[in-house]
Formats: C-alpha cells, structure tokens, sequence
C-alpha cells in the first residue's frame, strides 16, 4: 500500500497533477473490462498493439480516479478529480514500482526460470517447505514482463519466503526481469524447445535465461542442461546429474509398477532414498530439483523423502464445466489464496450465460480472524463482483461472514457441504469453486457436474486468446475483427467462445444459423451478430434477437423487407453477400443496379456491411483470380456507397486472406480456423492449439497373431499383440476412414496405429511396443493436419464433426 505521493517520488514522472494527495493506492490495474476496486487502484495506460489511452475515459467512468499516461489527452480535463502522472514509459514505471516494492521484503527470494517446469517447481516448494517458511509465491503463471511485475506488488513482510517465476520468449526479456526479482537463490528447471522461435540458437536461450542469476547467492540447476555452457557469473552452485562431479548426484531411479519412482541419491557424503508418487520424467526432473532446493536450505534427508513421498500433483488451470440444472462450473479446486482467488473471480465475471452468479469458498491457508489486512482484502474482492450467493466452507471463514456484505450459507467442512447438497437447489448459476487442496472440492466438482462419458475436449482460452491476439497483430489497428463462432465455434462450443471473444472486444460475431445466435443471445452475449444464412422462417428469431441477416438475393431481400415493414421498424441493419467468383451465394456484380433500386426506395432496411469470400486465397496459382475478386468487391460497394449516399463496411479476407492478403483487408476481416490453432497458409505465425481430443483406454488383451480385431475381422494380426480398447468411435465424429492403421492416436508419448474398424462408441489401437496401463490417457489427433490428410479431408470437418455428446472442458490458466 503506497499513497499516490509516495508513488509519485517513487517513479519520478515528468510531469504531474494530483487533486488528493492522500489517496492509498493498494491495486494496479491496466485492463478497462476488469476493472474492480477502482477507488483503490492505479491504471496504467500502455500503449502497443492496444493504446491504453483510448480506454481512460471508461476507466474514469467505472470510479477509476488514479492514472498513469504516456500521453497528453482531452480526457484529461473531462477528469478534474482524478490524480494523473505522465512518464515516459507506463511498461517500464510499472516495473519500478515493482522493483520498487521488492526492494522492501527483507526475506530471501527464490527465482525459478526454464522453459518447461516453472509453475511445478515454484507450486511443489511451496507444498514441501510451507510447515516451516510462510511463503509468498506468484500466481498461476504470472511469469511474464506483466506477470512478473504484478506479483511482487504483492509481495510484502508478512511472508519470510518468496518464490517468483520468470518467464521469456525473446532475447533482452531476461534483464527486466532480473532487475525486478533480484533472487536470492536462482532455479533453472530445464531447457527445452518453448519459445526457441524467439532466439537464434537453443545456446543464446540457455544464456539468455542464466541472465536471471547474475547477482544470486546460490544457483541450484540440472547439469545436463548446463554442459557446454560457460555460466559466467560466480554464484555458489548447487548441481544434480548422474555424473560425479555433481553436489547431488543421482544413483539409480527405478520405476515399478505401484505409480511411484524410487530414486537413490548422494549428497554431502551420504546416501538416501526417495519415492516420488508419479512416474513420467518431467515430473522426475521437477522432485530432484526440490530436492536440491531443500538441501540448499538445510532441511535433513529423511524429512525431504517423507515429504516428496506425499506431493500432490498441480492443477494450473481454471476449468469451465457443464453442470447439473442448467449450471456452469468454473472448477479450480486445488488451490486457494487471495491473488489466484481475484484471477478466477475476475473469469467468473466474464460469464454473461446465466442470472446468478455463486463462490463456494473455503479457508484460505494462512488467513486466520486477526489477519485484518487479508481479511480486508478479501471483503473487496468479493464486494466488488456482484456475487447473488456466497458459500463458505471451514471453521475461520463462517466467523466473518457477516461482514462480506453478500448472502452467505456456511458449512463446517465439504462433508458437512455435501451432506447438506440435496436441500441446496443450483439452478440458471454459474458456480466456482475456489477451494484449499485439504478440503478436496474435487469431490463437489463431481457432484455438480453434468454426467458424461470419458471422452472430452478440452478447450484453451489462453490460446485461442493468444491465437487472436496473433491475427489482430497482423492487421492495423483501423480494421475490425468479425470472428467466426458458427459451427459450435467449429465445434469448440457456444456461449463459452462468445463471452471469451466478447471480453476481449471483437467487434462481430458470426453464425450459420439463427438458431445458434439466439442462443448466444440468451446466453448474455451482446456483440452484434451476422447470421449468413437466414430464410425466411428465421426472420422473426432474428429481429427478436437484435441478430443481422446477410442479404444473398433478390428473393431473401424483398422477404426481409416486407417482414421489417410489418413489424414497423426503421433502419434494420442487414449484410449484402456479393458472388465475385466463389459462386456459392450472393448478388452478381451486374446486379448492382437493381438491387440499388430497391434499397433506395424503402428505409426500414439499412447496409452494414457488402462482404464477399475469397475463393481460393490460399493457392498461389489463383492470385490473379484472387486480386480480381478484391477488385470486384471494392468496384461493387463503392457503388453502392455512392448510390445509397453512406458509407458502411467492406470485408472478404477469412483467414487466409488474413495472412496472405493485406490488400484484402478493407474495413474488417473475419477470423475463423486460425482462431482455432490451425494455420489455414502460413507456418510462421505460432498458433497455439486450442482444442484437445482426449480419450482413455478401457481395456487392454494380449491376443495372438493371426487372429482378427473387430467388424469385419479386418483387424488381421500378424504378430503376438497387445491391443487397448478405447472409448471413443464414429458416434462421437471419430471417422470410419481411421480404421486400419490410418489413424495414429498418442499414448504415453508414444504414437501408435488402430487396429481393424472403427466401432460406433469404441476403438481398438496397437499398444505392443509400449507400457500402457487400463484408464491411461489417450490423445486423439495428436496432429489434426496431418490427421485430416490421411483421410483425405480437411481440420474444419474434423473440428466440426466432433460430437455434442463428448464433453467440452474449458481452461484459463
């Protein structure tokens, strides 16, 4: 907590106002649609590929009355209260003022940096070293320029350890960073292919991230990933391997079959063991790490093997579910403290599908009735959220209910919840659930959770947020982006795209069917939405709705027309689709004239948009085609304009012609597939997959060679064979045609072939050469180009030919 002058001498700006001097600054705040505490918070207006500047007057107008600018505004003066600090560089002021306020902790800080394994790393120490240090650790995945610099905000001397991540994706990150975290003790996990598009050699990366333990007391590190590296600063190290020369040497690590890994280990002239409870090597790598870390800080061996025997493992991510009564289910059950309860409080508020909104809260570790400052904290955070209903779980929390401020019920322990869940009715309420690992919330999570088989889809917002923040990268700032949500979001989902797309402030929305916009509708999302295949019956759902049609033809025009006279409306805004070659729908170029006529002659109907579609953008060998059909739709709504005597938007680039097309650009374009992970012409872009088909294996039989597996017995054997049932098959949009070795699925790392017909609800897959297990997980298109190019076809059919039946899982981490 800083007041607004202190702040002020803090980071010396160039130039100042302050109409109170006294104010308390306790948050930072740098996102106008998550705004909360806005009296007590200080906005940062950042400029890059979105100017910060352009959001101060709805920051302003949501209480917000504590400012940091680049830039001189006229808003300014519109803000006569408001305390107002220009500088030279909001990104880099921020970063002082964290810098700033780690300056302050008096603890030591462990800094963890690499490119897999931060988050386990810095989420498994906190477990393993808790009962004697009260630790502070960054939230999530906080690792960024950003991410960084908002967790040591956080960072006061109520704790006596902090653990803060670093994470980099591009040469020069690493400085900034390390002048914010100033770790006592530095940790590399691994270094592996993350983020290598950003430097020039996996060398430069491992050097660049050693950037982070210039000044550390102690760096604590595998050796392997550090051989032919010359670590040029002078930290005591601390390095694990199998080779002698290691402080901790690994002897032996055996994997039997109970799910443990029993390690043998050398440290300091002596021998001792461990059983780390999982069995991958990542997981291995991470336990050895902690291991060092905790030998760094004195702790005997034998406590270290009992503890690592009882880690638990890390849930990173907030999941959004389907539940029970017309419900959804924001699951974030594992861990609980007032920074990662602010970050899922923040994606419930994004929810707009349904009325009420609940928190099922437990005791936060660590928070007790006289801590006042998180005490306090916490009665913000839940004031500023619009909450209908607040259900707190545990001794300590029932104790201060009343002093929240929102309706509450209060439950002794989840056992005491769960027994009492019958009398309790979820209905139109979007649930999350915050809860400490000790009260396994995971047990209500299954009770409120619609039933479903084991098959799921697992959906990314990060990287379908990222994925868009890629393609608007790519087109100036003036466009405006449609985003394609039609399809079920190309099977991704409904309203849970929406409201991620409408958070994020795309400027359309668009459907196949009125259907599915009225859903969105009902669902809470308001964007303006184009439904590009209307008729006639769908009329009524699309003026009930506020939805806009697109006008492909004479016949839909006169129809939409007479509908909107009846209903007695003015200036229904429609979408005219006009054919330059792709010819599918739309008007003719040589229809211009006419269909100029008829809208010249009513006004109940007014052009929101002409738009075409690139028929063939990607295919280098129909440029001049391509480039006539830009000229074609430039040609036809210029004379439009000019006839209608306005002006509306342009657009015919989709995705392809997004990354290939700048002339096609007009003013918006309409993303689809490559919103969704897949490139549709580009390799260079670093799309992050969005949607993940997840299966598992039911049963595995040893059967002998020359015997068949399934339909037809086309499944011919010729060898002794292990064979894994699996459950999922053409019902839930797993094609026939992956039959019989075409499809590849992975399990264990490993791919492996089908074996005979696809089944209707089921799978046979060729498991021989590997370890699987019964109820092992099984990932469906590891690659979903090269899936859909064995079968001849195309990602969107894959995407969209996923059934309503599998479950879609939705995380944020």
């Amino acid at each position: 907590m800083y007041t607004i002058s202190e702040i002020q001498d803090i980071i010396k700006p160039r130039r100042s106002y302050l109409a109170d001097t006294k104010v308390s600054i306790h948050y930072l705040l740098y996102d106008s649609r998550k705004i909360a505490h806005e009296k007590l918070g200080i906005f940062f207006a950042f400029t890059g590929r979105q100017d910060g500047h352009l959001y101060i007057q709805d920051a302003y107008n949501k209480g917000v009355r504590n400012f940091i600018l680049e830039k001189d505004t006229e808003q300014e003066v519109q803000m006569p209260d408001a305390n107002i600090l220009w500088v030279a560089n909001s990104w880099t002021t921020l970063q002082s003022l964290a810098q700033h306020n780690r300056s302050r902790f008096q603890g030591p800080v462990i800094g963890i940096t690499g490119s897999n394994g931060k988050t386990i790393v810095k989420e498994w120490l906190f477990q393993l070293m808790s009962p004697e240090y009260k630790i502070y650790r960054s939230p999530k995945s906080y690792n960024s320029q950003l991410g960084v610099a908002l967790s040591l905000w956080d960072l006061s001397n109520q704790y006596n350890l902090a653990i803060i991540e670093a994470g980099i994706s591009h040469v020069g990150e690493m400085d900034r960073l390390e002048a914010m975290i100033k770790p006592t003790f530095g940790v590399l996990t691994n270094i592996g292919i993350a983020h290598q598009q950003g430097f020039a050699s996996k060398l430069e990366k491992t050097e660049e991230k050693l950037r982070l333990f210039k000044d550390a007391e102690t760096l604590i590190y595998p050796a392997k990933y550090l051989e032919a590296v010359q670590i040029p600063y002078k930290p005591r190290k601390l390095s694990w391997g199998e080779e002698e020369d290691n402080q901790l040497e690994v002897y032996s690590i055996r994997k039997p079959e109970d799910g443990q890994t029993y390690v043998t280990l050398y440290y300091g002239g002596k021998t001792f063991g461990i059983s780390v409870p999982f069995t991958d090597s990542a997981a291995m790598e991470n336990a050895i790490t902690c291991v060092a870390v905790m030998l760094r800080f004195g702790y005997d061996t034998a406590l270290i093997a009992e503890r690592i025997r009882n880690l638990l493992p890390v849930e990173m991510r907030l999941e959004l579910k389907n539940g029970k009564n017309n419900t959804s289910v924001i699951d974030d059950s594992y861990s609980n403290d007032l920074v990662s309860l602010q970050i899922a409080l923040d994606f419930l508020n994004q929810q707009h599908q349904h009325t009420n909104s609940i928190l099922i809260l437990s005791d936060i570790p660590g928070v007790t009735l006289t801590d006042e400052k998180n005490l306090n904290k916490l009665k913000r955070l839940v004031a500023d959220r619009n909450l209908t209903q607040l259900i707190l779980i545990g001794p300590v929390l029932r104790q201060y209910a009343e002093q929240l401020g929102v309706p509450f019920q209060c439950y002794a322990s989840t056992a005491d919840f769960i027994a009492n869940l019958k009398d309790i009715e979820f209905r139109d309420a979007t649930i999350l659930l915050k809860g400490a690992r000790d009260f396994h919330f995971e047990d209500i999570s299954k009770l409120l959770v619609a039933k479903s088989h084991d098959t799921v889809l697992e959906i990314n917002l990060n990287a379908l947020e990222h994925n868009l923040n890629v393609y608007r990268g790519l087109v100036p700032k003036e466009v405006k982006m449609m985003a394609m949500v039609k399809a079920f979001s190309y099977g991704s989902g409904s309203f849970e795209i929406a409201n991620l797309l409408q958070f994020n402030q795309v400027d359309y929305l668009t459907v196949a069917y009125a259907d599915e916009g009225v859903e969105l509708r009902n669902a809470g999302i308001t964007l303006p939405i184009v439904v590009m295949s209307p008729d006639e019956n769908a009329f009524e759902s699309v003026v009930q709705h506020n939805l806009e049609p697109e006008i492909y033809s004479f016949r839909i025009l006169h129809a939409f027309i007479s509908f909107v006279r009846i209903k007695d409306l003015k200036n229904f805004p429609i979408h005219i689709k006009v054919d330059t070659g792709m010819h599918r729908l739309g008007f003719m170029p040589d229809e211009a004239e006419a269909l100029i006529d008829i809208l010249r002659q009513q006004d109940v109907v007014r052009v929101q948009s002409a738009f075409s579609h690139l028929a063939s953008a990607a295919n280098p060998q129909d440029n001049a085609f391509t480039a006539e059909q830009i000229l074609k739709l430039d040609q036809f709504a210029k004379k439009l304009q000019q006839e209608l005597g306005y002006s509306f938007l342009r657009h015919i680039a989709a995705t392809s012609g997004i990354e290939l097309w700048p002339s096609a650009y007009f003013d918006m374009v309409r993303l689809g597939i490559g919103m969704y992970g897949v490139e549709a012409s580009r390799t260079d872009l670093s799309l992050q997959t969005v949607g993940v088909l997840k299966t598992n294996v039911t049963q595995i039989k040893h059967i002998p060679a020359s015997e068949t597996v399934g339909y037809n017995r086309h499944g011919v054997l010729h060898r002794d064979s292990k064979i894994a049932t699996i459950k999922i098959g053409y019902a839930d949009g797993y094609d026939r045609r992956f039959g019989n070795g075409v499809g590849k699925m992975l399990v264990n790392g490993h791919l492996v072939p089908t074996v005979g017909d696809i089944c209707m609800d089921m799978c046979m897959l060729d498991v021989t050469d590997i370890a699987v297990s019964e109820e092992d997980e099984v990932v469906v298109f590891p690659d979903i180009t090269a899936a859909a190019n064995s079968i001849g076809t195309i990602p969107y059919e894959l995407l969209v030919n996923i059934s309503q039946r599998v479950k879609r899982v939705y995380f944020y981490e």
